[in-house]
C-alpha cells in the first residue's frame, strides 16, 4: 500500500509566519504555523489523499510521529519521561479526564526525539552544561550579587544542578531572577569571545519572556546551533527547548511533556524535578554523511529511525521493514513500489505499508525516510 499524506499546520503561538510557507513554495497564511504532524496520533492524524485519515488505515499502531517544525520564538523548557516514569504517572493520574488541567501524562509511553535542521541555522537548548563551564560563563556576566548567588548555588555540594533548578523554578530565587536576567541583557550588548552566542541567545529569550525563571534556567543549558542537515537526539530526562528554525522532527508516539518555563501552559515543578536527569554534559551533534546519497541518524531507541536521502536522477532503493514514511523537503521526489507510485510536492509524505518490502525514491531533491527502529 502506497498513500499520499498531507496535514494542516498547527497554529501554536511560537510558530513561524513564513518558514513552512517558504518550504512549500506558497503564500503565508498570516498566522503562526508551528508544526505539521504526519502520523496516526489521535491528537491530529494525517489526512490521506482522497479520503479519510491515517489512523483509519493503521488502527493507531504507529510507534513514531513524524513532524515538520517551524519555530520563530522559543518553545517551553521541557523534559520527557522514561517508559517506567510514564507508566507510573499514567497510573497515578488514571482517575483524571485526559483534558483535566492538572494532568501531566497523556499516555503511558516515553518520548525520545530527534530533530534535523532544514534551515541554514537552527538554535536549541539541549541538556545541562557541565557546571565548571557554566561558572566560566557567569564570570562574563560580571559580579552582581544576584549572579554571585547563582554561582554559589552551582558550586554547592551534592546535586547542585537539581537544587539550583528547584531554587529557580519554585519561586525561592525571588529578586535574583530579575537581577540575573538584567545582567544577561547588559552583558549581551558588549560581550565578545566564547560566550557571545549563548549569552545573546538567552538575552533574546528574555525579550520574549521577561522575568521568567526559565530564562535563568536557559543559562545552565548547552546552546546548540545546528546547520542544515545536522541533527540532535534528545533522550528521556534531558532538559531541552528549541529556540528558532525549521526542522524535521521524529519522536516516539507520545504526548507526555513536563514543562519548566517559557510557557503559559501548566508547569509542575515537583513532577519535572522527579523525572529530569541532571547529569551534565555536552549533547553531540549528528552530522550528515559527507559522501553518498544516504545519511543515517543513529539513535539508541527502537521506536523510530530516520534517514536522509539526496536523489539526483539515480534512484535509491529503501528496504521497508515496517510502516514507513517518505517526506519530501526539496525538489521533485517520486516514491515507487512494485505496482504504483506517488509524486510528492515539498512538504508532503508518502506512507508505505510494511508489506511492500521495498520502494524506490527517485527524482531530484531531498527526502527523509522514517520507519520503526531496531
Amino acid at each position: 500500500m502506497l498513500l499520499r499524506l498531507t496535514n494542516a499546520p498547527r497554529d501554536y503561538a511560537w510558530g513561524s509566519d513564513t518558514l513552512l510557507a517558504e518550504l512549500e513554495g506558497r503564500e503565508p497564511t498570516g498566522a503562526p504555523e508551528a508544526e505539521v504532524w504526519f502520523g496516526d496520533h489521535p491528537g491530529d492524524p494525517a489526512d490521506v489523499d482522497g479520503d479519510g485519515t491515517l489512523d483509519q488505515v493503521t488502527g493507531g499502531s504507529l510507534p513514531y510521529l513524524l513532524k515538520l517544525l517551524a519555530a520563530a520564538r522559543p518553545l517551553s523548557i521541557q523534559v520527557h519521561p522514561t517508559v517506567e516514569q510514564a507508566q507510573d504517572g499514567w497510573a497515578r493520574e488514571g482517575s483524571l479526564p485526559l483534558d483535566h488541567p492538572e494532568r501531566n501524562y497523556r499516555d503511558a509511553n516515553h518520548k525520545p526525539e530527534l530533530l534535523v535542521a532544514l534551515s541554514d541555522r537552527f538554535e536549541s537548548l539541549s541538556g545541562l552544561r557541565p557546571v565548571d563551564r557554566t561558572l566560566d560563563l557567569l564570570t562574563a556576566l560580571g559580579g552582581s550579587e544576584h549572579v554571585a548567588a547563582l554561582r554559589d548555588r552551582l558550586a554547592g555540594e551534592g546535586d547542585a544542578l537539581r537544587e539550583t533548578l528547584e531554587w529557580l523554578l519554585d519561586g525561592s530565587a525571588g529578586a535574583a531572577v530579575e537581577g540575573i536576567i538584567a545582567a544577561v541583557v547588559e552583558a549581551s550588548a558588549t560581550i565578545e569571545g566564547e560566550w557571545q552566542t549563548a549569552v545573546r541567545a538567552v538575552a533574546r529569550i528574555a525579550e520574549t519572556y521577561p522575568g521568567d525563571p526559565g530564562v535563568v534556567v536557559a543559562l545552565l543549558m548547552n546552546h546548540l546551533v545546528l546547520r542544515r542537515g545536522e541533527g540532535v537526539f534528545l533522550r528521556a530526562g534531558l532538559l531541552h527547548a528549541y529556540l528558532s528554525g525549521l526542522g524535521v522532527e521524529i519522536m516516539a508516539a507520545s504526548d507526555n511533556v513536563l514543562r519548566g518555563g517559557l510557557t503559559p501552559k501548566r508547569i509542575d515543578v515537583p513532577e519535572l524535578l522527579s523525572i529530569v536527569d541532571t547529569t551534565p554534559g555536552e549533547v553531540p551533534v549528528l552530522r550528515p554523511q559527507a559522501a553518498g546519497p544516504v545519511t543515517v541518524y543513529d539513535v539508541p531507541v527502537p521506536d523510530f529511525a530516520l534517514h536522509r536521502i539526496v536523489v539526483d536522477d539515480e534512484p535509491v532503493s529503501v528496504a521497508v521493514e515496517g510502516p514507513t514514511m517518505v517526506l519530501a523537503t526539496t525538489g521533485s521526489v517520486r516514491v515507487e513500489s512494485a505496482e504504483t507510485s506517488v509524486d510528492l510536492s515539498v512538504g508532503a509524505v508518502a506512507f508505505v505499508s510494511a508489506d511492500e518490502g521495498e520502494v524506490r525514491v527517485s527524482g531530484t531533491g531531498e527526502a527523509f525516510v522514517a520507519m520503526p527502529g531496531r
